[in-house]
């Protein structure tokens, strides 16, 4: 058999090696971070830290978890990412759903598919989406942070080409049945679309997890920043006003920041082993046109 052929059987093991070391060194500046919240102050300033803890002690997670303004800020990424992700399944997939109709289904297809395209390819830019923001009253609430990116183009675009591989025989008998369209989409779409919404799910978490931008421009009070802003302002513009000023004096500000970095990352480290066996399928089976 072909799996069974000497060329096949080194392919496998060169690949298997490759992938093996490409995603230890992908794990290894992560590990390093970890092993450096785990060291004394001391060592981890020298940068005699490497891949195990000198000095090991807990005293940066435990200045981090009693520091309210990092709390405060982790709970606002997870409201964010909960109902961020959550929305915009709910409207992403109706739109998907809507535009995979036929023409003959839907007369107005192609004029609302282009809308959704162009928005994609053009945006109004910042100041007037901040504008837009200010004028709506969303400055400063957490509203501002998910409204925006509420409709992702690019996300319909997956769904919508996954949709039409649904068979049209299930819809059609549906509706022999008495179901309507809303129904259908309920009871037929959803179902058999556990691999797409799986995967966008994903690139949603992913996306209002790591965002920091827009709490840089719409939020003004700190303890409403999200967890990306909130770790840019200490990290990148090297302000530690926000910190417990007992734990710096403590500890070095490497050690609490390792931790505070590598907590931040962990949630999304946590969910992805879940989603990750629908990911290929649903990118190879939402690109696939019919």
């Amino acid at each position: 058999m072909y799996h069974k052929t000497l060329p096949y059987r080194i392919f496998s093991i060169f690949n298997n090696v490759f992938l093996t070391i490409l995603s230890l060194l992908c794990l290894l500046p992560l590990y390093h971070l970890l092993m450096v919240s785990l060291s004394a102050s001391a060592p981890a300033n020298a940068g005699l830290v490497t891949f195990w803890p000198i000095g090991f002690t807990l005293e940066a997670y435990a200045k981090t978890f009693d520091n309210s303004n990092f709390l405060s800020s982790l709970w606002v990424s997870v409201e964010r990412t909960v109902l961020g992700t959550g929305l915009a399944l709910i409207v992403n997939t109706l739109a998907a759903y809507a535009l995979s109709k036929e023409t003959r289904v839907f007369r107005a297809r192609n004029i609302y598919l282009w809308y959704f395209v162009v928005t994609m390819l053009f945006s109004g830019g910042l100041i007037p989406g901040y504008i837009l923001i200010l004028k709506l009253g969303l400055m400063n609430t957490l509203w501002a942070l998910i409204l925006p990116g509420l409709v992702a183009v690019f996300n319909i675009i997956l769904l919508l080409n996954f949709f039409r591989t649904v068979p049209k025989d299930l819809e059609e008998a549906a509706f022999i049945d008495g179901a309507g369209y809303f129904q259908s989409f309920i009871k037929i779409y959803l179902p058999v679309s556990v691999p797409v919404i799986a995967t966008v799910s994903l690139f949603m978490m992913v996306g209002h997890w790591n965002a920091y931008f827009d709490g840089i421009i719409y939020i003004r009070d700190s303890e409403k920043l999200p967890l990306a802003t909130f770790m840019q302002t200490i990290i990148v513009q090297a302000d530690m006003t926000k910190l417990d000023p007992e734990a710096i004096a403590n500890l070095s500000q490497r050690t609490i920041r390792a931790s505070q970095i590598f907590i931040s990352a962990l949630p999304i480290l946590l969910v992805y082993p879940f989603l990750q066996r629908y990911f290929v399928t649903g990118i190879v089976v939402g690109a696939v046109k019919e």
